[in-house]
């Protein structure tokens, strides 16, 4: 609790600052990471409505882009204008593929390009992506120079520290990338990619990454809350840091790393945020995709209601089947436990700061 109240009470707040990436000059030094199966238009609009200052993409199939796939096209590909700066992640194993790829996310209004070469599920590395990169690091710069040639953007990759432990294949990596591919950062998680998200990061790992690139290095793993946020930032030296996991259904988390808010969000503030995402998914999706895809979130919410709803009634929302079931459950709590204002700053101050 320390650390969070000397990052708010500090006038120079060192998330606040402003960054290049390429030709892009980002606000701040926060990201939302891409999100596998989470990160549709609505939810990183709501990290950028929160102070996220660049938000990344869930990851996109390179093959499904260049196939013309309706859905990928159609889904994968919306971008809100309120949401820029923001990446389009790609994943694939084919540099033509890429570079046809890259220039299709470049019409589509993308301001960058990231590229998953850290992905450990066993489907995107059987088709030679993700983390199987690290072991074809020729064929993993051709990817990446392709997207460069092909889009014009800022392109990032996102890589692991190895495939297994004592493995550095992703550090040699990304000084490939940083010297022969052109990208204009490396996103850099300090784990390997047999480690999933367990253990340990190795940010000693990443501080000497970040002091031997000439490029910028986005730091990510392990960054669930404001303290662990604040103590990494300061070992490894990073250029900005990537939030994944400690956002979800926690989007407060960026603007209490930039000063903004304080406190625990109120009932109400939490079920207006759900009951945003839940419009957002029924527009996107449709009701009935809408309904298996909430299902992750409602315990995500749930838990930032803990120290003001009984168990029972967070168990309702988490195992509510549909969503007209869990709006239930949202009117039903916010008429038993709603109306207090006193607790926190308001999400409208916060999208006004």
């Amino acid at each position: 609790m320390g650390a969070a109240v000397a990052l708010r009470s500090s006038e120079n707040n060192p998330f606040a600052r402003s960054w290049r990436l390429g030709s892009l000059e980002l606000p701040n030094r926060l990201v939302l990471a891409p999100l596998a199966g989470i990160g549709k238009w609505f939810v990183r609009l709501q990290a950028r409505r929160f102070g996220a200052g660049f938000v990344v993409s869930e990851m996109v199939s390179s093959h499904g882009i260049v196939r013309g796939n309706e859905r990928t096209l159609r889904e994968f590909l919306r971008i809100h204008p309120d949401e820029h700066p923001l990446a389009i992640q790609l994943f694939g194993d084919d540099p033509a593929v890429m570079r046809e790829a890259a220039a299709v996310v470049a019409q589509a209004g993308a301001d960058a390009i990231d590229i998953n070469m850290g992905c450990p599920v066993r489907k995107v590395c059987r088709a030679g992506a993700g983390a199987a990169l690290l072991e074809d690091p020729d064929r993993a710069v051709a990817i990446a120079r392709a997207a460069v040639e092909g889009s014009g953007l800022p392109v990032t990759c996102k890589v692991r520290s190895g495939l297994v432990p004592g493995d550095r294949s992703g550090v040699d990596l990304a000084r490939r990338l940083a010297a022969e591919a052109g990208v204009a950062g490396i996103g850099f998680h300090p784990r390997h990619a047999s480690q999933q998200h367990k253990g340990q990061p190795d940010y000693a790992l990443a501080a000497a990454l970040c002091a031997e690139l000439d490029v910028p290095v986005v730091l990510s793993g392990g960054l669930h809350d404001e303290e662990r946020v604040l103590r990494a930032w300061r070992e490894v030296g990073a250029d900005a840091v990537m939030l994944a996991r400690g956002a979800l259904g926690n989007p407060w988390l960026f603007a209490r790393l930039l000063g903004r808010y304080t406190g625990e969000p109120s009932v109400d503030e939490v079920l207006d945020e759900l009951e945003y995402v839940i419009a957002g998914a029924c527009e996107h999706l449709g009701r009935e995709r809408a309904d298996h895809y909430l299902r992750k979130f409602y315990p995500w919410y749930a838990e930032r209601l803990r120290a003001q709803v009984p168990k029972p009634e967070r168990t309702r929302l988490c195992e509510a089947p549909t969503v007209e079931g869990a709006l239930a459950v949202v009117a039903e709590l916010r008429r038993r436990f709603g109306g207090d204002t006193k607790q926190a700053v308001s999400s409208a101050a916060v999208r006004a700061a």
